[in-house]
């Protein structure tokens, strides 16, 4: 993650969780979750809410895939996350009460109307072991991952193979961004709506594949430059933690190009190279 231009880490309203948490190169050979989320500026507490409703997602499409499908089991998952909201703002308050720092009666007013993010939850599975050849006993299957995808809101998630693009989800031109985008609420106890603003994805992938979720910003990026295979080349330039300080500067030459807006980005990537 990075937070926009003159922030600070700490004040970056993106967030992601990622299950297990284990090393990647152990990652894909069981089942894979992902929560992202971009936290709407305007509603207070929004870092905070993205923080918890990309760590429930993850978590909830770990523990129960069929949330993904949608419908009941979707909503099951959005009045779990709601439900978590008031017992961390109970802690939050009292907290600011020890710290000698009230909540203002201003704060108080915007905390009731809640705090709001985009959602994008990924859950990654393996394909059930290859089955030998009848003739030969020989092994003649590609390994191949099965990925299901929910966005509620603008964060994107992208398939690539061969390092080009075939898949995008939910956004799939750069003119459908907007300044309104569907926002999951901490406080919206209407889980039917929730779900039913939710968009769903499933697809396939094989060894070479990758997928790649990111905010807001950086997608509308990617999918408005010219030069797309560009785009991708300079994407897959960074690959890990390691590399952070590289992709910071990078975001930050775009921004004063004013190819990229000034925003915070989040992006996860996935690598697929057999197993």
């Amino acid at each position: 993650m990075a937070p926009k231009y003159g922030s600070t880490d700490e004040e970056c309203e993106d967030a992601v969780a990622v299950l297990p948490n284990c090393s990647h190169d152990h990652m894909l050979l069981g089942p894979f979750t992902a929560g992202v989320c971009d936290g709407a500026t305007e509603s207070a507490l929004a870092k905070n809410w993205a923080r918890l409703l990309s760590a429930a997602a993850a978590e909830y499409a770990m523990e129960r895939p069929e949330m993904l499908a949608g419908g009941a089991a979707f909503e099951g998952f959005a009045a779990s996350a709601v439900a978590q909201w008031d017992p961390w703002l109970a802690q939050y308050t009292k907290g600011r009460v020890e710290e000698g720092r009230p909540l203002k009666w201003y704060e108080h007013t915007k905390l009731a109307e809640g705090a709001y993010a985009t959602l994008l939850t990924l859950r990654v599975d393996p394909d059930p072991a290859p089955r030998p050849d009848g003739d030969t006993g020989a092994d003649t299957s590609e390994p191949g991952w099965w990925w299901r995808a929910a966005a509620l809101g603008d964060s994107c998630l992208f398939q690539l193979h061969d390092n080009r693009l075939v898949e995008t989800f939910p956004v799939s031109s750069a003119e459908e961004f907007g300044t309104v985008p569907d926002l999951f609420g901490s406080r919206n106890h209407d889980a039917a709506l929730l779900a039913r603003r939710t968009r769903f994805a499933e697809g396939r992938c094989g060894p070479g594949d990758r997928l790649i979720l990111m905010t807001d910003a950086l997608a509308a990026w990617f999918l408005s430059v010219p030069d797309q295979d560009g785009a991708i080349r300079q994407l897959l330039d960074f690959s890990g933690p390691s590399d952070l300080g590289g992709f910071r500067e990078w975001l930050d030459g775009l921004r004063e190009r004013q190819q990229l807006r000034n925003d915070d980005v989040a992006v996860v990537r996935i690598d697929f190279e057999g197993r």
